[in-house]
């Protein structure tokens, strides 16, 4: 196993003093020593209600926002750019509590993923996370995509691809 790029606690620090998150209520409840599940929790306040009192739906978005590419970026290491590619979300009911997430990656998908961009190629996983109140309810799910590339400096040289040399 390759060392952490960064170290969970000093991420989950870092987030829960974001500007963004701290101001939309948003805290990092947990995020495991290998990168493969984190929490977190939207706290219902005044200022992030909307006008039938419920959660705002900015903040629920927000809430699951870089947290997949963190995890990646924490999982895969300095070899790889992970970003956010597309989301999309899909309000059930409304967030009349504290919400809560949980993000689980696993072994299998990372496999997968590095699989996919050993030598280079852009690959465009999809995750879906559901966001429950505090009955254990679904509120919303959002689905992400994201974009992950092994930084060329990493990549695989295949064969093929390698120039050949001409004799004169």
């Amino acid at each position: 196993m390759k060392a952490l790029f960064y170290h969970p606690n000093i991420v989950k620090f870092a987030l829960n003093l974001w500007p963004p998150f701290w101001g939309a209520g948003i805290k990092i409840l947990e995020i495991s020593d290998d990168y493969r599940r984190v929490t977190v929790r939207l706290k219902l306040r005044w200022w992030n209600k909307n006008a039938n009192r419920t959660q705002y739906g900015g903040s629920i978005f927000s809430l699951t926002d870089p947290i997949y590419a963190l995890m990646l970026m924490g999982i895969l290491g300095k070899e790889y750019y992970v970003w956010d590619k597309q989301a999309e979300i899909n309000f059930i009911k409304p967030g009349n509590t504290d919400l809560t997430a949980e993000f689980v990656i696993s072994d299998e998908r990372v496999q997968e993923i590095r699989q996919a961009t050993q030598s280079g190629e852009k690959y465009f996983p999809e995750f879906v996370v559901n966001v429950n109140n505090a009955r254990g309810e679904m509120v919303s799910q959002i689905r992400r995509v994201l974009y992950i590339r092994k930084k060329p400096q990493y990549r695989e040289v295949s064969v093929a691809s390698t120039p050949c040399s001409q004799e004169s």
